[in-house]
Formats: C-alpha cells, sequence, structure tokens
C-alpha cells in the first residue's frame, strides 16, 4: 500500500507512473489531461471529447479569393489566428487509465516532481506536440471505430491504419508523421512502441510498400513571395490604419530576415537594434538552435522593401516600449499586448496576397522565408552568404533555391541550341 505522502503526489501529479522504479514522459501532452484517470496494469480505453464548441467566434475561416476589403481580411485572419479548426465529428482527447497503479517514485517530494515535470513538457516543441497530438487522435478515433486498443497497439492493426490513410490519398510525408506520433504516444507510456514489438516486419514491409507506390508523389510546395510579389502584396496593403501598418512590417521584416513564423512571433522589441546600417536582430532560439545560443540576423537599410523604414513606423504607431514585436489585434483593429501565433502570420499572408491578386491557397507563412532564399538565388548571392542569413545548417537546402537557377546559367548548349 502507498504511503500518505505517495498518495498525495499520486492525486496531485496524474502525469507520472511508476514502472520498476522509474517514471517516463508526461502524456498528458499527447493524451490529454482531463481524461487521464490513475490505474494499475497500464490497461487503457479511449476518452471522447465534447461536441466540437458551437461559438461561432472559434470558427476557422479561410480568406476569400477576391476580397472586396483588404482590411476585412486580415482582420479575420486575427480574429482566426487562434482558433483551430472544428473537427467533424467529436474527436477523442486522450486515454483513460481504468486500472489502479502504483504512485510515482514514492521518495520524491512533491516540488522536486513538479519541477520535473515542468521541465520534461518542454522537451517537444509547441508545434511538434500539436501535430502528434492531431495524428494521435485520428488512429485513436480509427481504432475506437474497429474496438481495437490503441494502447497499446499491435504492428498489425498499425499497418492497417496506415494503409488505409495511404489508399485515403494521405501524402507519404504525413503517414510517415503518423507512425511517429504513434510511436511516441507508446514510449510516452513506457510501452514497446509497434516497430519493435514482435510482429513488427508486416509493419516495416506495410510502410516499405507505401513509400514505394507513392514515390511517384512530389510534394506540393507553397509559392515563395519573391521581390516581385512582396512588393505586390505591400502596395496592395491600403492606408496608414494601424493594422496596415502592422502588416507591412511583418511582411517586410519576414521576407527579409527569412524568418521562419515561429522566429517572427518570438521576437521581443528587446531584440531588435536599430543601427546606422539597418537592423541587428537577435533571435534567441529557432529550430536550429533549441538550447537558445542565439543568432544575429541584420537587414541593410534598402529602398526597394524598406523593412527597416516599414518596421520603425510599426514601432512608433503602436507605441510599442516592450515586449512582443508582432502583436495580434482584435477585429475591431484593437491592438492587444499578445503576441501573434504562428497560424496568425500564415493567415496574414494568405489575406495580403489575395488582396494583391494572387491564389491564397498558394501561400502560406514559409513563403516570406522562401521568398527571400528564391529572390537571393535569382540574383545569384553567394549561397554560404545565405546559409548564413537563413540559419540553415547545410547548404544542401539552400542549394535547392540555387539550383534551378543555376541550370540556365552559363549551360553548356548556349552557344549552338
Amino acid at each position: 500500500m502507498p504511503d500518505e505522502k505517495s498518495a498525495e503526489m499520486s492525486n496531485r501529479h496524474p502525469t507520472f507512473y511508476a514502472t520498476n522504479s522509474r517514471f517516463f514522459f508526461p502524456i498528458t501532452d499527447i493524451l490529454g489531461k482531463k481524461n487521464l484517470a490513475r490505474g494499475k496494469g497500464a490497461r487503457y480505453e479511449p476518452a471522447m471529447a465534447r461536441a466540437p464548441h458551437s461559438n461561432p467566434k472559434r470558427r476557422s475561416a479561410r480568406p476569400p479569393a477576391a476580397p472586396p476589403v483588404a482590411d476585412a481580411l486580415t482582420a479575420t485572419a486575427d480574429a482566426n489566428e487562434d482558433a483551430d479548426p472544428a473537427p467533424p465529428t467529436p474527436q477523442p482527447t486522450g486515454l483513460v487509465v481504468v486500472e489502479q497503479m502504483a504512485p510515482a517514485l514514492p521518495g520524491l517530494s512533491l516540488d522536486d516532481a513538479e519541477r520535473v515535470e515542468r521541465y520534461v513538457g518542454k522537451a517537444s516543441a509547441d508545434a511538434t506536440k500539436r501535430a502528434y497530438t492531431s495524428d494521435w487522435r485520428i488512429f485513436v478515433a480509427w481504432c475506437e471505430a474497429r474496438s481495437l486498443p490503441a494502447l497499446p497497439a499491435a504492428p498489425a492493426a498499425v499497418a492497417a491504419f496506415l494503409a488505409e490513410e495511404a489508399d485515403s490519398g494521405i501524402a507519404r510525408s504525413t503517414i510517415g508523421r503518423r507512425l511517429a506520433a504513434i510511436v511516441f504516444a507508446h514510449r510516452a507510456a513506457n510501452l514497446i512502441a509497434p516497430t519493435e514489438q514482435v510482429g513488427a516486419a508486416v509493419l516495416d514491409r506495410t510502410l516499405r510498400g507505401i513509400r514505394r507506390d507513392k514515390r511517384q508523389d512530389r510534394p506540393t510546395k507553397k509559392h515563395a513571395a519573391d521581390g516581385d510579389i512582396l512588393r505586390d502584396m505591400l502596395r496592395a496593403i491600403p492606408g496608414d490604419e494601424i493594422r496596415s501598418v502592422r502588416d507591412r512590417a511583418l511582411l517586410a521584416i519576414g521576407m527579409g530576415g527569412a524568418f521562419r513564423r515561429s522566429e517572427l512571433v518570438a521576437l521581443q522589441l528587446s531584440d531588435v537594434t536599430f543601427v546606422p546600417a539597418g537592423l541587428e536582430i537577435l533571435v534567441p532560439f529557432s529550430k536550429g538552435d533549441q538550447l537558445g545560443q542565439g543568432e544575429l540576423v541584420v537587414i541593410p537599410d534598402r529602398p526597394r522593401i524598406a523593412a527597416v523604414a516599414l518596421l520603425r513606423a510599426w514601432i512608433e504607431a503602436a507605441a510599442i516600449t516592450e515586449g512582443p514585436l508582432f502583436r495580434k489585434m482584435t477585429p475591431q483593429g484593437r491592438l492587444t499586448a499578445k503576441p501573434m501565433s504562428d497560424r496568425g502570420v500564415a493567415l496574414v499572408v494568405k489575406a495580403r496576397a489575395a488582396a494583391a491578386g494572387y491564389d491564397p491557397a498558394l501561400f502560406s507563412g514559409h513563403s516570406l522565408r522562401a521568398g527571400f532564399l528564391t529572390e537571393a538565388g535569382r540574383q545569384g548571392a553567394n549561397p554560404f552568404r545565405m546559409k548564413e542569413h537563413s540559419r540553415h545548417k547545410s547548404l544542401e537546402m539552400v542549394g535547392e533555391y540555387v539550383r534551378n537557377f543555376e541550370l540556365f546559367r552559363d549551360h553548356a548548349g548556349d552557344k549552338f541550341l
């Protein structure tokens, strides 16, 4: 029987479990906090979520292809940047442990357990957790429809799930991420992943077959907002209303610094320094710098995009003295102290592309970063300097943007074709 201290920990820390004197990753990030109960024997049953919220303010909206008013589009983007698309049917949010489990690490103090839980929860990026959570819910729903256990899942069941996903037209990369989420959930629950269980050969061969069958598939890439497109988008933003000023600065800085969406929304005013030659922006951490060593991005003061002038105009118009650099606004145009979300950046890019006469479905938040590299490659920039500016870890990634233009430069058949 657990002592009183262990029982208290069991009640206060439902995300920690004991298995042979070890604790494992808190599964609440993937399986959901509200539907976790305590048990012994690690038997799990799926728990269904409540019906999607009916509040119309939480519904997702995409900007129309031919918007009558550009600001109405970007206002819609702000209103929906934090709203998750409502699923067509209720989805399972987690798993309920239905049998009693022993409390985790009986000798660990409550404060120690809280600290460990907090830092373990930060081990994975938020975007990764969101993607894995979505994939896991889809898999649990598939298992429920067939009365199959999702945790632990048999290799044959996972193989059947992935095969059905492939037949329904799901992209090869998405199928790979689905499997990664299933493996992650099993390891988080201290269970053997389906890829490592007896009988995993059928799963491995199924995945190979899917990859082989879809080898002709080419990933759909969003358009890059290169120099010409970005100038069109900036010109299509009318007036000096606060939202217009923000969006111009967001687009110009996003492209000029080759920033990722996550980097843009994480910027603080204290990260920006105006210097005679332009801007120095400290990126505290990023996808390629998870430990937060920091990377310096410089944007020269040039007249074509005028990123420096547009950012200065935004800071002055918004009267920002500290805190987040790019901030969310209400649909009514009121500035808030909250930073924009990465989804909000994508919606603004789509809205402003639509206002400039482009198909918004062809653009995303990554279009700004890709736009810089595409334009730099077109202008014959040094690939090493491009890599340095974009903070890519290898030249191979940058080479994709340069290669298309280099194919026609100094072609072997220039003299006779």
